[in-house]
């Protein structure tokens, strides 16, 4: 019956270099006062041996698990996918492992979440909320670290990473502005309700409006149920059949936006000619629809790089000041959808 060969320890390693466990140790963790003659026989016997660092066992000894929590809305979102990817290996390069999971934008979800469900598995949390009050925040364990993306409840509540989203959508309406267009629909707006990232950009535009000296038309935001390809295609719709025809179609992500081009081609609506379209997220299938769409691009390389860093500073407990907000840089791309 063949035999799995045991894994080395640390002593099988300091019998081999013919030196005590302990400096074994020393070597491993880098300590100084090591003599270089040591330290390359020790190498030398975990490179013979094959040794390799229980980090589990190291974590543990640390009080720490090594794996951290992204909480995500949705991933068939795919600007929630594609950040997840950035955060994935921006945590892979700092030696961390990421917990992935979906909270549907359900309350009790974010809240499980946010409280590192109750168990002693995950060191921190990274958090994109839809749903989640200002009392959630205020009364959250302190003691387990957590960063916000995107949506903040409340301010002052916790370490908060997103891209200035009053600025972008300010970015994207005086572009719409410059090409002409007066009756400009948000779809996915709001004007009423919380502080979430839909009244923000909402802001942004209503702002630019106001510097270009035209009238705002709250019949021009439109509410969406959700942030998909069929909530996109559904309040274009309604607003080509219902009422005076908008000539752009400001879409607060690029799902909206591509639902929306959808309902514009069905309808023989020409873009950019007839309408233009903006979106938000620059997500891969903006480039390749048809037209292509312009879009404000977050850097989400620097999103996952943020909220990796100020969640590792906490958790290390390096980071004991005021809390801090990071804001994010972002581009206006501008595509066929608006005549680039």
């Amino acid at each position: 019956m063949n035999s799995v060969a045991a894994r080395p320890r640390i002593k099988d390693v300091a019998e081999y270099a013919g030196v005590s466990p302990k400096t074994v140790s020393n070597v491993i963790n880098n300590f100084e006062h090591v003599s270089d003659r040591t330290r390359e026989a020790v190498q030398e016997a975990i490179d013979a041996l094959g040794y390799r660092v229980n980090m589990a066992g190291r974590q543990l000894r640390q009080g720490r698990t090594g794996m951290i929590t992204l909480a995500v809305p949705e991933l068939d979102v795919a600007y929630f996918s594609e950040l997840a990817k950035h955060v994935m290996t921006e945590a892979d390069r700092r030696g961390q492992t990421v917990l992935l999971h979906q909270t549907g934008g359900v309350r009790e979800r974010e809240l499980a979440a946010l409280h590192g469900f109750d168990a002693q598995f995950t060191d921190g949390v990274i958090l994109s909320p839809l749903a989640l009050h200002p009392r959630d925040l205020a009364t959250r364990d302190r003691r387990l670290p957590v960063v916000l993306l995107g949506e903040r409840p409340a301010e002052g509540s916790t370490d908060h990473v997103a891209i200035d989203n009053v600025a972008a959508a300010r970015e994207a309406t005086r572009h719409l502005l410059a090409r002409g267009r007066r009756r400009i629909a948000v779809v996915g707006g709001s004007v009423r309700g919380r502080q979430g990232t839909d009244r923000l950009r909402t802001e942004g535009y209503r702002e630019a409006l106001k510097e270009a000296g035209v009238p705002f038309d709250a019949d021009l935001v439109v509410p969406v149920d959700a942030y998909h390809w069929r909530d996109g295609a559904r309040a274009a719709g309604a607003l080509l059949d219902e009422g005076p025809r908008p000539d752009a179609l400001l879409c607060l992500n690029d799902h909206l936006a591509l639902g929306a081009l959808r309902s514009l081609h069905e309808r023989e609506l020409h873009v950019p000619g007839d309408l233009d379209v903006v979106g938000f997220d620059d997500i891969e299938a903006s480039r390749f629809s048809v037209p292509s769409l312009t879009t404000i691009a977050p850097d989400k390389t620097e999103i996952a790089r943020a909220a990796v860093a100020l969640l590792l500073d906490r958790i290390d407990e390096s980071a004991h000041g005021p809390l801090q907000d990071h804001v994010v840089g972002h581009e206006l791309i501008v595509r066929e959808s608006t005549g680039g």
